[in-house]
């Protein structure tokens, strides 16, 4: 349950035909026709068709898919490094396909920095000279230039490293070098192009997890584009799954797991480790009944007898989480005269976040027997999620070829 953000970018209708027939192809694709039989038929190439998508403010939208699907063809087309042939592309108010040269160089310094499979360093500059490269071309001062330079690549993890040269550098800092001439260009957008699959399968894995905290820190709005499902399951905030050149489902990487578009996402997703990408917000469920923090004892275990619980949180006005009573610690404050449930209540209690990973639940319940809380970031109460819920979610992902929809059992111990 991400956080609504403002769009940033807005596609809508995009198609790209590669061939001297454009709109005979795309005739032929409005009367039905597929990839195929266009190609078979008039010898173009339906490289997108009919795309329609946003990306959000700070997202990092992840576009999928095999070889030959278009995903390489759609980042191109969002700074028109290839020209579109009919759709909408819109970023901050402008229309991109519309632009004239010298605006749309312009948009693209202002919106695009682009990190590429192959690193595209110079070999003869050092580290500091490479990522200054983009600054220089649009004549920063050489002084201001050096200073964002040195901050980009500290932020990438190669603060020390600036008086080096390519040759000297494994993959993974080369790597780090393109993703610092990127940020240096502080565009709005980051557009990153199989930017990890020339990496050893281990540097990748520790890439994957510098973009993913660069991305905390900075919530820079982030295109990704990648043939690796477990690529895009680890870093995406959604993905965008592509097929001949068109967009099969759309969704959360929870999402594109548990609730599969058709039976080619079904086959795609085959053999994941579901357990490892699933989250708290999988197994979530409502909460069925809370006390606020200027309740009394009494009022707590009326709550608890009329939902079948024997305990329950406690909110405040603005839905904060700030506590937990159990039913022998209310009746005990009924005894003794207790006013409130926060002179009794315990904190001693787990709560997450939806994105914490399903294989952490389970061990939390062997230290309390409480359902565990989540919230957000607010520390606002949005469900719990009981042990049952867990297991069943965990036995469905042990089948890779199943996909069920979320339980909806409620058990007693749901708060």
């Amino acid at each position: 349950m991400n956080e609504e953000r403002n769009v940033k970018i807005r596609v809508r209708n995009l198609s790209k035909v590669f061939g001297s027939q454009p709109k005979k192809a795309l005739e032929l694709r409005d009367q039905g026709l597929k990839r195929p039989e266009i190609l078979d038929k008039t010898g173009q190439t339906l490289g997108l068709s009919n795309i329609d998508f946003d990306v959000h403010e700070g997202e990092l939208l992840v576009i999928m898919g095999l070889s030959g699907s278009g995903k390489s063809t759609l980042i191109r087309c969002l700074n028109r490094l290839i020209e579109p042939t009919e759709g909408e592309i819109v970023i901050d108010g402008e229309d991109i396909p519309t632009l004239g040269e010298k605006a749309l160089l312009e948009c693209r310094r202002r919106h695009f920095s682009m990190v590429f499979q192959n690193f595209a360093l110079f070999p003869h500059r050092t580290v500091q000279k490479n990522a200054e490269f983009g600054l220089e071309i649009r004549g920063i001062d050489p002084a201001e230039r050096s200073e964002i330079a040195r901050t980009a690549l500290k932020q990438v993890g190669l603060d020390g490293w600036e008086d080096a040269y390519p040759s000297q550098l494994s993959g993974g800092m080369q790597q780090r070098v393109g993703l610092a001439r990127a940020l240096a260009n502080d565009a709005s957008v980051l557009l990153m192009d199989e930017a990890f699959s020339a990496l050893d399968p281990l540097i990748r894995g520790d890439m994957q997890q510098e973009l993913l905290q660069l991305q905390s820190r900075m919530q820079k709005t982030t295109v990704f584009i990648t043939h690796d499902l477990d690529e895009a399951l680890t870093i995406g905030d959604r993905i965008v799954l592509l097929k001949d050149g068109e967009i099969v489902q759309i969704g959360t990487p929870e999402e594109i797991l548990t609730k599969p578009a058709d039976d080619y996402v079904r086959r795609f997703i085959e053999g994941v480790d579901k357990a490892r990408i699933l989250t708290a917000e999988s197994a979530m469920r409502r909460v069925r009944s809370t006390v606020r923090d200027s309740d009394g004892p009494r009022t707590a275990l009326r709550k608890m007898r009329e939902h079948g619980l024997d305990s329950i949180y406690i909110i405040d006005r603005d839905q904060q989480l700030i506590g937990l009573i159990e039913a022998e610690a209310a009746s005990q404050a009924l005894e003794q005269g207790k006013e409130r449930v926060t002179d009794v209540m315990t904190q001693d209690f787990r709560r997450v976040t939806l994105e914490e990973p399903m294989h952490h639940l389970f061990a939390m319940f062997s230290e309390h027997s409480f359902p565990i809380a989540v919230v957000d970031d607010q520390q606002r109460l949005l469900g719990v999620v009981v042990k049952g819920a867990v297991l069943d979610q965990l036995a469905q992902a042990a089948e890779p070829t199943q996909i069920a929809e979320p339980s909806t059992t409620t058990t007693a111990g749901d708060a």
